[in-house]
This record gives structure tokens, C-alpha cells and sequence, in this order.
């Protein structure tokens, strides 16, 4: 006798597609051959290949690629292997696939790479041959398993790269808003910070290390089955300070599809490329979503908020904002 299917826990909003989706999206998916034009790709999801894509993008297109390539472990992605390479072996495959995307950003276009503590240096080697390195972002992946021997890795970097000194950065659009421990004042006057019933914040300028993100988990509606999911509230940061509405992004290890939704959500155009058809059948779903949903965890009113402080704001301000649903609310998560 078949086993009846598990079923979820109620609050368990990890996004699925049934077998119904996975076909109509694989139909929505763009595969090779590809149109000649690259504004027919724009907004869509391509299921391929990026060694095959790149020497069809255009020329100076692109205002911004945030890279996540694979990293230096040993990982299973689906029936896709890796395996842990050397540090001069990673070097080199990771030049090879940086290297075909350079020609299509524009002089003024920035870059982002992800990695790991083990690739950072390899990384770092090879965009300076190719880029103008701007700063390395560590944020904290609160995630990770302890080590009787070491210590428990909870950290992941994010290169910030521009192709020249002419690139666009906007500070005032990812300001962290914290709540203040110590208020100060100026003739009894809260000196920058602002008072409001749910306690006392201040915008703060961005730094380059991040503990205000929530890596996805089962009870939030961005979660996926992708084992190594970015959180949107991440990807929104390097949007929003590196790009202008109506920007092109591209990201060409598109994974779930993260980049792609947060894109939508915040009136950018993009250009995935992901080769598994599974998660590019997801990331075409989150893009669908995306249309009718900007809400993202952790981002309302223009900023970004500190882990846990948003939560606290008074139940009707944060449903006017449409940060969160009714379903959403008695969960709280704010990462």
C-alpha cells in the first residue's frame, strides 16, 4: 500500500510546486534556442546553461550582476554535484565563469559575488584583475552546525565590485533603522533619533557587516526546497543601493529565484539563467508572485529594519504598510 503524503504543519509556509506547476511553468520557461533579441528575455526566466548564454548577451546591457556561484564545498543541488576543489582549482573555475559575463555590463555597472570563507581569497585574486574592488560585505548566517575542533562557521561574504569609478551607489536607500539603547539628548531634544510609541529608533548608515538577516526557514513565505536559498531582504540591499528603477540585473546562478522576485518587487528588470528546470519552474513562480505581492521581510517605510524591531510596531501600521498578512502576523519573523 502507498504511503499517504506527509502532511505540513499549519503554520509550515515553505513554497512547493505541485506536478500541475511544474509543468505550467517549465512551459513559461525560456530554453534554448533563444530569441535573437535580448529585450524578449528581459523579465524572464532562461533554463540554461550560462556558458551558452553568455556570448548572447548584449554588449554594455546590464547595470548590475550579483553572481552566488556555486561554493568551494562538497554539495548535491538537486542530481547537480560539487565537489571541493582546490583553492587554485576554484580560482580558475570561478575566473572562467566571471570572465564571458564582463563584456555585457556597462562601464558604470556594479558587481556583486558571493562566497565562502574558503573562497574568499580566490575570489578577492581574481576580481581585482577584473574589477575595482569596493568592499567585502560579511553578514551572519545565524544557520550552521557546531564543530567539536573549530569554530561554528556563521558568517558568508559578498564582494562589492564596480567596473570603473563612475558607478551608482544610493546610501540613503538602505539605512538600517535600530532601536536606540541609549538615547541621548541636545536641550532635552532626542538628538538623531526619533521617539514613537513602539520605542525609540535611528537611522543608521550601512555597513559591511550584516546581522539583521533571517536565513529562510519553513514558516515564511519566501522559503523553497533550495538548499541554499538567499534571504530576500539580502538581495533587496544590493538592489536598492546599486541600481535605479528600471535597471537591468542580471544574476546567471539564479537558484530559486530570489533575485529575480526581489527584482519584480522593487521595479527593476532582470534576466535569470538557471540551469535546473525544478528551481527555474520555482523562480518562475516567485516572479509570478512577486507581481502581486512587494511585501519583504524586514524592509517597509524606505528602510531596513534591525532583526525583531519591526514586529514591534502597533499591529495596524505594519498591515497599512502591507509588510505583513493576517497569517503572517502572529509569527513575527522580521529578520
Amino acid at each position: 500500500m502507498e504511503a499517504a503524503p506527509k502532511s505540513r504543519a499549519p503554520r509550515n509556509r515553505t513554497l512547493t510546486l505541485t506536478g500541475d506547476e511544474l509543468s505550467r511553468y517549465a512551459a513559461k520557461l525560456l530554453q534554448p534556442p533563444l530569441p535573437a533579441r535580448q529585450a524578449q528575455w528581459v523579465n524572464r526566466i532562461l533554463c540554461a546553461e550560462m556558458s551558452a548564454v553568455c556570448p548572447l548577451l548584449a554588449p554594455a546591457s546590464v547595470d548590475l550582476l550579483i553572481l552566488d556561484p556555486p561554493y568551494n564545498l562538497d554539495k548535491s543541488f538537486a542530481d547537480e554535484k560539487f565537489r571541493e576543489l582546490s583553492t587554485a582549482e576554484y580560482e580558475r573555475h570561478f575566473e572562467a565563469w566571471l570572465t564571458p559575463l564582463l563584456p555585457c555590463l556597462k562601464p558604470t555597472a556594479s558587481l556583486y559575488v558571493c562566497g565562502d570563507w574558503k573562497s574568499s581569497t580566490a575570489l578577492q585574486r581574481v576580481l581585482e584583475r577584473h574589477a575595482r574592488v569596493r568592499n567585502r560585505i560579511t553578514w551572519e548566517r545565524e544557520k550552521g552546525r557546531g564543530a567539536r575542533a573549530n569554530w561554528k562557521n556563521s558568517s558568508e561574504d559578498i564582494w562589492f565590485c564596480t567596473m570603473s569609478n563612475d558607478y551608482y551607489f544610493n546610501v540613503e536607500a538602505v539605512k538600517l533603522k535600530r532601536r536606540v539603547i541609549a538615547p541621548y539628548k541636545v536641550d532635552g531634544q532626542p538628538k538623531d533619533w526619533a521617539r514613537t510609541d513602539a520605542g525609540d529608533f535611528r537611522l543608521t548608515h550601512p555597513s559591511n557587516l550584516w546581522t539583521d538577516l533571517t536565513i529562510p526557514f519553513w514558516s515564511m513565505p519566501e522559503n523553497t526546497e533550495h538548499p541554499t536559498q538567499k534571504p530576500e531582504k539580502l538581495i533587496a540591499k544590493l538592489i536598492l543601493a546599486s541600481s535605479r528603477e528600471g535597471d537591468l540585473i542580471l544574476d546567471p546562478f539564479l537558484g530559486s529565484g530570489t533575485t529575480a522576485a526581489v527584482a519584480r518587487k522593487l521595479g527593476r528588470n532582470v534576466i535569470g539563467i538557471e540551469q535546473n528546470k525544478r528551481y527555474a519552474c520555482l523562480a518562475a513562480k516567485r516572479f509570478e508572485l512577486a507581481a502581486g505581492n512587494a511585501s519583504i521581510q524586514g524592509y517597509a517605510d524606505g528602510v531596513f529594519w534591525e532583526r525583531n524591531t519591526l514586529a514591534a510596531q502597533p499591529r495596524d501600521d505594519r498591515r497599512r504598510r502591507g509588510q505583513t498578512t493576517f497569517e503572517q502576523e502572529p509569527l513575527q519573523l522580521i529578520g
